[in-house]
Formats: structure tokens, sequence, C-alpha cells
């Protein structure tokens, strides 16, 4: 019976080395095309490279330049309502000196004076989108509504409106402040 030979592994003889990477075929054993080739794809990969860094880099600035203007929009968000309350609040300065210097006769003046602010304001309000929340005499409606209390009435319908005890307010469609109600409710009935 033969022996089969058996390879024996030294593990002190190296492994098999990679296959080794061809080496790179010097410019001069190119056709002269191919190096004008190789130096058109050049220029253009570093005019890519360049372009490349220059968008980074107005990506970076724009960035940094739309921070800056989200910071002063926030900082400066209120500036076209108060710009319209300024007139407001000299017309109730006005008032208030006038009020402190005046006979008895200009309370009518003042008053009229007064309800004349008073619309201006309001009229600033609205027109930065502030609507009113008015619920007297309608339906009860928790979404724009806050009960504060019932009233035994057989005035009006169980859940109707009895009162309005302070406005509520609503800049354009979102609540600010919900009206303060006092809400019917049916009469217990006597033994």
């Amino acid at each position: 019976m033969k022996h089969a030979k058996h390879e024996h592994i030294n593990p002190s003889t190296p492994p098999a080395t990679e296959p080794e990477v061809p080496a790179v075929v010097p410019p001069a054993n190119l056709p002269p095309e191919e190096i004008e080739n190789l130096k058109t794809k050049a220029a253009k990969a570093d005019e890519n490279w360049n372009l490349y860094l220059r968008a980074v880099a107005d990506l970076e600035n724009y960035k940094k330049r739309a921070a800056r203007e989200r910071q002063e929009a926030l900082r400066y968000a209120n500036e076209s309502l108060i710009t319209k309350l300024i007139p407001v609040l000299d017309n109730f300065e006005m008032a208030q000196a006038a009020a402190q210097t005046s006979a008895g006769d200009s309370v009518q003046s003042l008053q009229a004076g007064v309800a004349m602010i008073l619309q201006q304001f309001k009229g600033a309000l609205a027109e930065a989108g502030l609507e009113d929340v008015n619920a007297a005499g309608k339906p009860f409606d928790p979404n724009l509504h806050e009960a504060v209390s019932q009233q035994e009435t057989s005035d009006v319908a169980e859940g109707q409106v009895t009162q309005q005890l302070r406005k509520g307010y609503k800049l354009r469609e979102r609540l600010l402040r919900p009206a303060t109600v006092v809400v019917a409710k049916k009469p217990a009935a006597n033994p």
C-alpha cells in the first residue's frame, strides 16, 4: 500500500503573497493623444473640485445668513404691531395729560377722546389679526368658551350662553383666550 504524501505546513513560512499590482505605465510609453486626454481629465477634475469647494462654502454662508435672518426676524417679529400701537400710546398720554389739567366742563370731550383712542386701538389689533370671540346668546362651545357657572333659567335653551363675563380673543384662527361665560341649564323641578 502506498502512503499518501502529506504536506506539512510550517507556520513560520509566510503565506502566499497577494498578486502584485502592475506598475503604472510611465507616461513616456503612452501615446500623445492619451496623455492629452489624461491632462484634460485632470484639469476637469480640478475644476470640479474647485466648484465643489465653492458650493460647500456657499452652502455654509447661506446657513449662517439664514440663521442670522431667523434670529433677527424673531427679535423684531412684533415690530409691525408695535409701530401701529405707538400712535395709540401717544393719544393715551395726551388724554392723560388733558385729564389732569382739565376743568369740569371738559369731561365729555375727554370721554369722546378716550372713545376715539379705544377705536384706534381696536383697529390696530384687528389689522394685526385679532378677532373677538363674542359668546353672548350663542350655544356653548367648549372650543371657544370657558364656562365658570351655570344659571337655572327657562328663558333660553339649555346649553345656551346667558352671560359673557369676559370676551375671548383669537389671532386669526388660533384661540388666544376663551370667552368666560355663564351657561343656561334647566330649572330644577319643584316637588
